[in-house]
């Protein structure tokens, strides 16, 4: 038998599968939330401009501090202030609460994926390939940032349940409702709103380069395209409108123009990369699933004429080739595919005996066990690498890690004495388990260790504590972190050695400012110019996780 001929869906989930499966999904995405720092610099920057926005209630111009953040539309920032609002926590700058849209959309993702893989197979290829998902690196940590990410993915998926549908139906006689044309076209429109043009690359270019190699578009038809289109225009245009109107079409000019084809012709904010980057990344940032993804590929090649096969490579590829081209690469760009990934994977696991054992020749195997040892490295770096990284911050030994790192070893040897005795399922089963525990001890375990360690909270206890007035302003010249200004306030400077100085002249009574050791005897001298006295009110030691540096802040204040 083969996928051609793949004729009964030997399961299907029911409702209450899916509601179990959602709070397992839920409860491993839940750790760390609050304990982790705001990570990435977007992400202090998305909170901050949200924050803001809730502050000045100004829906529409979004802003950090006093410019204007015209990079995509508004969408993520209405639905993180929806999260802050409903919680009550804008003033308690808890991070926790900008990030449930991210929860709720990795969970909703895993089950969009277990939906996918069930309407194109069953749902035990399905249910895999969302645990796969799941435990990725990538959307592992996506799903935790308060980033626009992981909430595109959810939408971007929830068109491709409707276009998979749509798909799968020319094989049948069965009518489609009219609300999978609406589900698709919203979601259209929904991802129009959190990242522009952007989404239409996953969701319009695989239905046309399906009808270019199958040569039959008449399936488009069940997605009501004639009108369908006006609902996802209905959801952006009036935002579009109002920002228009508002930036006097700046906003077009900086988010398309600048931001988004700048990053197609060059590598914006030091993110540029040779073609090829993502496929070498893909062992970290799909693991432990890229392993088997690895192992798969011979069979999906040899499938790839399969109506189900064929619709998820034309997922993947147009769009990762699109993102190998754009000069600009992070990681998340690609992040799309890896729910097509995980399904192709899964069905190529799940007919191991039926169809496929894996790689036949002699440099297959080669390559793969090649692949399989660097997949163990990964998975070793991933099971110790917090910890010794927690005893170099903190000199401690964090016992229930180091546990849960030899169960995880443990795990990864039981995986390649699977692999070696060609018992994939089980070997899939166990690396997913041990990814699981890899998470915890990470997110449970060593980051609520860390947490007093990260440079912004210490810095924004210490200010909180010795400030002189209510409304004391921060003038920071050694450390320029947007985390800083979301847990100080906005009206922090970031700002040089020499403005820092002018700026505590102009602001005697209040101001403060904050300077690293390296930086202190130019601070000095420019005081000494303006005829100035300090006394330093506090010092704050600790890591910039951007840049590795580690930084001994001193905070200052003028003598009057």
């Amino acid at each position: 038998m083969t996928l051609s001929s793949f004729p009964e869906k030997s399961f299907r989930m029911k409702a209450s599968q899916y509601t179990w499966l959602a709070l397992f999904v839920f409860m491993l995405f839940l750790p760390g939330r609050a304990t982790l720092p705001p990570l990435d610099r977007d992400e202090a920057r998305y909170m901050q401009a949200t924050s803001q926005m809730i502050e000045s209630q100004n829906y529409i111009d979004v802003r950090f501090q006093d410019k204007p953040r015209y990079l995509q539309p508004a969408g993520i920032y209405w639905l993180e202030a929806v999260a802050v609002k409903a919680t009550g926590t804008l003033h308690d700058k808890a991070v926790w609460a900008y990030r449930i849209p991210s929860l709720l959309a990795a969970v909703g993702s895993v089950l969009l994926t277990v939906l996918i893989g069930s309407i194109l197979f069953d749902s035990y290829i399905g249910l895999l390939a969302g645990l796969f998902l799941a435990v990725s690196v990538l959307l592992m940590g996506e799903g935790r940032m308060a980033t626009i990410d992981t909430t595109l993915l959810f939408f971007i998926l929830l068109a491709q349940s409707s276009l998979a549908r749509s798909w799968m139906v020319r094989l049948t006689s069965e009518k489609l409702p009219v609300s999978v044309g609406i589900i698709y076209w919203v979601a259209i429109g929904c991802g129009l709103m959190l990242k522009g043009p952007v989404v239409l690359i996953p969701t319009l270019l695989p239905p046309i380069i399906l009808a270019w190699v199958k040569k039959d578009k008449t399936w488009w038809k069940h997605l009501h395209p004639k009108w369908g289109w006006v609902l996802a225009l209905l959801i952006v245009i009036p935002w579009c409108v109002a920002i228009w109107v508002i930036s006097d079409g700046k906003f077009f000019t900086d988010a398309i123009g600048t931001n988004f084809l700048g990053k197609v012709a060059s590598g914006k904010e030091a993110h540029g990369a040779p073609p090829g980057l993502y496929l070498g990344i893909f062992l970290i940032t799909f693991w432990p699933g890229s392993l088997f993804t690895a192992w798969a590929l011979p069979f999906i090649w040899k499938e790839r004429k399969a109506e189900s096969v064929c619709f998820l490579l034309c997922w993947i590829i147009p769009h990762w080739l699109v993102f190998e081209l754009i000069a600009t690469k992070l990681p998340h760009y690609v992040l799309p595919t890896y729910p097509a990934i995980a399904i192709l994977t899964s069905a190529a696991l799940w007919n191991i005996s039926k169809t496929w054992d894996g790689p036949t020749s002699k440099w297959g195997r080669c390559l793969f066990y090649i692949y399989m040892v660097l997949w163990i490295v990964i998975g070793v770096l991933l099971a110790v690498g917090g910890i010794i990284y927690a005893y170099y911050m903190t000199g401690m030994l964090f016992w229930a890690a180091i546990i849960g790192a030899v169960g995880v070893l443990l795990l990864i040897g039981y995986t390649v004495v699977c692999i070696l005795k060609y018992n994939m399922q089980r070997a899939s089963l166990v690396a997913i388990g041990a990814a699981i525990i890899v998470y915890l001890e990470l997110f449970v375990i060593l980051i609520p260790g860390l947490s007093s360690e990260w440079l912004s909270g210490k810095v924004a206890q210490t200010v909180n504590l010795l400030k002189p007035c209510e409304n004391s302003v921060v003038a920071s010249a050694s450390y320029s972190e947007p985390s800083l200004v979301f847990l100080v306030g906005k009206e922090t400077k970031l700002i040089n050695v020499e403005l820092t100085a002018q700026f505590l002249k102009e602001n005697q009574t209040c101001g403060l400012a904050l300077v690293d050791q390296r930086d202190q005897k130019k601070f000095m001298d420019f005081l000494d110019k303006d005829g100035l006295t300090v006394k330093e009110l506090g010092r704050v030691h600790g890591l910039n996780y951007s840049n590795g540096k580690q930084l001994n802040l001193g905070l200052y204040k003028v003598i009057q």
